[in-house]
């Protein structure tokens, strides 16, 4: 340990600490570049998403790469932590397919939904009252809502591909396999499955690349042109203000609040959606990664977890701003870089580098096609069940909200459905065993909330 510490740089010693963490600073670079090639994936399939709901694919790609960026260095320097953040998976097409295609409002009103929702996990943080909400909240709630958003995500994956479609007799039904897209889609899911099973680093993102390549000899029988359109040129030098421009300050919370009663109720309910997401999803990643890093302390609390959880807040805000999605901490993608040893905030300060590096590639990640983006959702929803384990689900009265929680998101094609009909169900649960008394008053007025909701949506 001596000959490492004679060897550590001495102004990056006195930033990260690295010896006292027992690394160096050649193990946090190879740390943040694996963690990079494994989220790097979002600045592809985050403009693929967000375009459905109207807004510039290349604002929202340099958004979603800035945003992370910002927010990953932001963690490394202020808090010392091993973590990346970026905009995240699940709330990018709750954003698209349900605030905007569902419930009518302009994308930059559901930017607005972000923005409030991020300043409110600030507020929440600076008074430190997050985590006694969140310790509120039963644990097969916090544990299912990450699970459930897993279903949504990969059905959504599996419908942009054309691997599962519409039907007027069956609701849904396999979709066309002749078709090649869909064929492509579906090859991609099990190549990803593959290299993440063999552990190859950057699986995910080789998978996407994989296909695009493919995808350039392949034609889309609906364009009659190639799936992968080769761009003019493979490194850009653009503007950072005009990139930025179309999405870049538009968020807007004009006509937001001016609808009919359950619209209204439609929006303050996206805001809470927002917020309770990204505040189970920080804590629970937060306290996953950092056992696996060993950076808990005696007492198993993990030091500067609220200046993680504000990074995460804050990153939530400036993403909005920039013109993304909820930014939040990445758990399974920073977890890839602290297997390879990263334990400091230099691992999170190279991610977000490299982040700021592939704005020179945009034209590389804006040609990659949804056939190719699909089956990255498959995967992220694959890894997002794991947490369904730790659920006593023999014990019908978890079982009910869990279930609940899990199937209302994929099948109302609505996250806030989910935790809404979960937490009416635990609810339900508990009186029904005769154990009221575990319901907590949060959970007692979070039930009551959503009941009005429910009935003012019915009779309004």
């Amino acid at each position: 340990m001596m000959e490492s510490k004679q060897k550590q740089t001495p102004m990056l010693e006195k930033i990260f600490h690295l010896s006292e963490r027992g690394t160096n600073a050649r193990t946090e670079m190879v740390a943040g570049l694996t963690t990079f090639l494994t989220c790097v994936y979002i600045v592809a399939v985050n403009p693929a998403i967000l375009s459905a709901a109207g807004m510039d694919t290349k604002a929202v790609f340099w958004a979603t790469a800035l945003a992370s960026a910002i927010a990953c260095i932001w963690i490394g320097f202020w808090a010392n932590l091993p973590f990346a953040l970026a905009p995240a998976m699940g709330l990018n097409a709750y954003f698209a397919y349900y605030v905007v295609n569902t419930l009518g409002l302009t994308w930059q009103n559901a930017l607005a939904c972000v923005f409030i929702s991020g300043v409110t996990f600030m507020l929440l943080s600076i008074l430190k009252v997050q985590q006694k909400i969140v310790d509120a909240m039963p644990e097969c709630i916090k544990l299912s809502v990450g699970a459930g958003i897993g279903f949504f995500i990969a059905f959504t994956g599996l419908h942009q591909a054309g691997i599962i479609t519409a039907s007027k007799d069956t609701l849904l039904t396999l979709g066309d396999l002749s078709n090649p897209g869909a064929l492509l889609a579906l090859a991609g899911i099990f190549v990803m499955a593959v290299l993440v099973i063999k552990q190859v680093k950057g699986g995910i993102l080789i998978g996407i690349l994989a296909i695009t390549v493919i995808g350039i000899f392949i034609t889309n029988p609906l364009t009659g042109t190639s799936y992968t359109q080769l761009p003019e040129t493979l490194v850009a030098f653009d503007n950072p203000v005009k990139a930025l421009a179309p999405t870049l300050g538009q968020l807007s919370i004009k006509g937001m609040f001016t609808g009919a009663p359950v619209v209204v109720l439609g929006v303050i309910f996206a805001i809470i959606s927002f917020l309770f997401v990204d505040l189970f999803d920080s804590i629970g990643v937060l306290l996953g990664v950092a056992s696996k890093a060993g950076l808990l302390d005696k007492d198993g609390n993990l030091p500067c977890a609220g200046k993680a959880l504000f990074v995460s807040a804050g990153g939530a805000a400036i993403g909005a701003l920039l013109g993304t999605n909820t930014v939040t901490i990445y758990g399974a993608e920073s977890t890839t870089g602290i297997a390879e040893g990263g334990r400091t905030g230099m691992t999170a300060c190279v991610t977000g580098v490299l982040f700021l590096l592939a704005l020179f590639f945009s034209p590389v990640f804006l040609m990659v096609p949804s056939i190719a983006t699909a089956p990255a959702l498959v995967m992220v929803g694959i890894f997002m069940i794991e947490p369904l384990r730790n659920i006593d689900l023999k014990d019908i009265s978890i079982a009910l909200p869990v279930f609940l929680t899990v199937a209302f998101m994929p099948f109302s094609y609505n996250i806030a459905y989910g935790i809404l009909f979960g937490m009416i169900g635990y609810t339900v649960g508990k009186i029904a065993a005769g154990k009221s008394k575990e319901l907590t008053g949060t959970v007692k007025v979070l039930t009551v909330l959503f009941i009005i909701y429910l009935v003012l949506d019915i009779i309004l």
